[in-house]
């Protein structure tokens, strides 16, 4: 016997093209059926500015390259790496250190401008992630749902772009942190109207610099920010699936040290899955934290306290 599906089901399983559209703009839309039918498909036109932010890093062709651009784009990447990592998942996700108000919104501010959603978003899907780690209700597992899932895709569905608030009440009591989550377009596109604008002033005023506005805008923003997301998401894709394991955890967590260089700490994975609740998560001296020496650094100027240590029973528990 077949079955149609009801008017209602096939307007979720087809979601309203204009209400993706707003989504670009207010995340506050409804998404039309989040745990229905095409809940977990890509819905490609939410997804759009996505693949055309990769599709813009081709502009390199027609902006060429110079130091200047090449040094922005760096710094960038290592100015935003450390507010994901020590911010957005340290701190948001996990709370292991205290900050003041002034201090959590100026790096949420840095967080949002790496075009990684909000910072109550990406702490409510983490902490979903740390409860049914390497399970089916985790949404980007690579033994449950593959590379290319966990890498890219998850984030890209319907499910996924709903702000699990329930999860962040800690969060979501500032109001100023749900402004950035619902307007997560704000920010990216400040930062790239004042790349372009900087790399005209430039052409005007130092023109040795051999730059200009679309080579800032495109290196700036467009290279650094891809580079900057293919990174961050290894730890989904990647060191759940390769390096060592330290510690017995109930998921595949792994630690990396390549991936650790290049997430500022975070390849440390085995590590943190085991104790999530410390600031810290290359637990040996020799495992470079790039992140715990920022965060120790800024604790010594007095901008965060309390930062959480490792335990001893912790390192006790080491298998090597």
């Amino acid at each position: 016997m077949s079955h149609r599906p009801t008017p209602a089901a096939s307007m979720v399983a087809a979601p309203s093209h204009r209400r993706s559209l707003r989504q670009w703009f207010d995340t506050a839309e409804p998404t039309l059926g989040p745990d229905g039918p095409g809940a977990d498909r890509i819905d490609w036109l939410r997804a759009a500015p996505f693949v055309a932010l990769h599709l813009a890093c081709l502009g390199v062709i027609w902006v060429g390259v110079s130091t200047t651009a090449l040094a922005v784009a760096a710094a960038l990447y290592a100015l935003r790496m450390f507010a994901l990592t020590g911010f957005y998942h340290r701190y948001f996700s996990h709370r292991t250190f205290r900050t003041s108000r002034a201090v959590q919104f100026a790096f949420a501010v840095i967080g949002a401008a790496c075009v990684q959603r909000g910072p109550l978003w990406w702490a409510a899907h983490h902490r979903n992630h740390h409860r049914n780690a390497d399970t089916l209700l985790d949404p980007h597992s690579p033994g449950v749902h593959g590379f290319l899932w966990s890498h890219m895709g998850w984030f890209l569905t319907p499910r996924a772009f709903r702000t699990e608030l329930e999860r962040v009440p800690d969060l979501a009591a500032y109001p100023e942190l749900r402004w950035l989550d619902r307007y997560d377009i704000a920010v990216p596109v400040l930062l790239a109207v004042a790349l372009y604008a900087l790399g005209v002033l430039l052409q005007h005023v130092a023109p040795e610099l051999h730059t200009s506005g679309g080579q800032l805008l495109v290196w700036g923003f467009f290279v650094s920010t891809v580079l900057l997301f293919h990174a961050t998401v290894t730890i989904n894709s990647l060191a759940h699936r390769f390096g060592s394991r330290r510690f017995t955890t109930r998921d595949d967590s792994r630690n990396n040290p390549w991936l650790a260089l290049l997430t500022f700490g975070e390849g440390w994975h085995n590590n943190h899955h085991y104790f999530p609740g410390s600031a810290r998560q290359g637990f040996r001296w020799w495992e470079i934290d790039l992140t715990w020496y920022g965060l120790k650094l800024m604790a010594l100027l007095g901008l965060v306290h309390d930062l959480k240590p490792v335990p001893a029973w912790v390192l006790a528990k080491a298998e090597r």
